[in-house]
């Protein structure tokens, strides 16, 4: 039915930055330590280089995106979801963007008649991987 591609995963991705892990899901932008969500420890980690962006300002970032782009309403599973943000967030801090082969797959999933079929579902699914805390502009600062 999918045209004999095989799915390797439908990938959820968050970004490690300053001792954080950070990702988007249909409650918003959240943070844990690094593998805290219920999903445990990542199946793979890519290595985006190094960040000159200080912590202050990457949090006044996402506090931004948290209030605009990224709010959990606007959350969708296939246009608007957790690589979208991963992606977002990589370029801001390197300049480079997460795999492609993540962010291509919702794009060939729908360009299939069994894509086609399952959207309604699908638009419908809203995945918050449990075990983060929705991320404030005051998280983790005294």
């Amino acid at each position: 039915l999918f045209t004999g591609k095989q799915l390797d995963g439908i990938w959820h991705t968050s970004i490690i930055v300053h001792k954080d892990e950070f990702f988007y899901g249909s409650g918003g932008i959240s943070s844990c330590a690094p593998g805290g969500t219920l999903l445990g420890p990542p199946d793979s980690v890519v290595d985006l280089g190094n960040t000159e962006v200080t912590e202050e300002i990457f949090l006044e970032y996402l506090s931004s995106l948290g209030e605009s782009m990224f709010r959990g309403e606007s959350y969708n599973l296939f246009e608007h979801n957790c690589n979208t943000f991963s992606n977002e967030v990589a370029q801001f801090l390197t300049g480079r963007k997460i795999p492609s082969y993540i962010t291509d797959l919702p794009a060939e999933v729908l360009a299939t008649p069994f894509g086609q079929a399952l959207r309604p579902l699908l638009d419908s699914i809203q995945i918050q991987p449990p075990g983060g805390n929705t991320f404030s502009r005051h998280n983790g600062q005294s």
